[in-house]
């Protein structure tokens, strides 16, 4: 099933579905049911279009079960209006399983950005280009005592490479959305995320490969 959320912020000129002539993302979310996807899909969005003043348009989709199974978020991020509402040629693909990589790694752009978790992500095939390896589970559980903010961590990470949302965004966006109970938690994550790519060094460029 396919739900489309649309988040409209900006008035200004339209553009075609490619975002080739304007600053902009297509993004993919995915992993499996329980991994959080789905919120960390609402999250971006909402960073950009609420926090960001930018326009924004979700799309998410489950898998036979709603956890356990394969579930992917696409998040379009644009400096003009959207015209189509899904991912044709993604820009960047988060894979927080191997069996989400399988799935949509055929999705990424020759250049685009993957972002994987390195513990549940063995077998990278070598066609992709520009890869950042986290361990966002093991640290979730570990670092933070709570598997559930690997999503948040991995978000951090998209962000601080892509800069497709702000950093302040981000945080504001995940504190209106995440549960009480993990408020201060999903804070320290978006940090964690953050520091992932700052100490690694790694860079990436939109178009461009490593």
């Amino acid at each position: 099933m396919l739900i489309l959320k649309l988040f409209r912020k900006l008035k200004g000129p339209r553009h075609n579905e490619f975002l080739s002539n304007v600053e902009g993302y297509e993004i993919i979310l995915s992993g499996s049911g329980g991994q959080g996807i789905i919120l960390a899909g609402r999250i971006f969005a909402e960073a950009a279009s609420i926090y960001d003043n930018k326009e924004a348009i979700m799309a998410q989709s489950y898998g036979p079960e709603a956890r356990g199974g394969g579930c992917r978020a696409e998040v379009i991020i644009s400096s003009a209006k959207i015209d189509y509402p899904k991912v044709r040629r993604a820009d960047v693909l988060l894979a927080m399983t191997q069996q989400a990589l399988n799935a949509y790694g055929k999705m990424l752009d020759e250049n685009g950005l993957l972002v994987i978790d390195e513990i549940l992500v063995k077998d990278i095939p070598d066609r992709f280009k520009n890869v950042f390896k986290a361990p966002f589970s093991a640290l979730a559980s570990k670092s933070l005592n709570n598997p559930v903010v690997l999503n948040i961590i991995a978000l951090g990470s998209v962000a601080a490479i892509t800069k497709a949302v702000s950093r302040e965004a981000l945080i504001r966006a995940t504190l209106n959305l995440v549960p009480r109970k993990v408020l201060a938690l999903d804070r320290i994550a978006v940090d964690m995320g953050f520091k992932l790519v700052e100490d690694s060094g790694f860079k990436w460029h939109k178009g461009q490969t490593k």
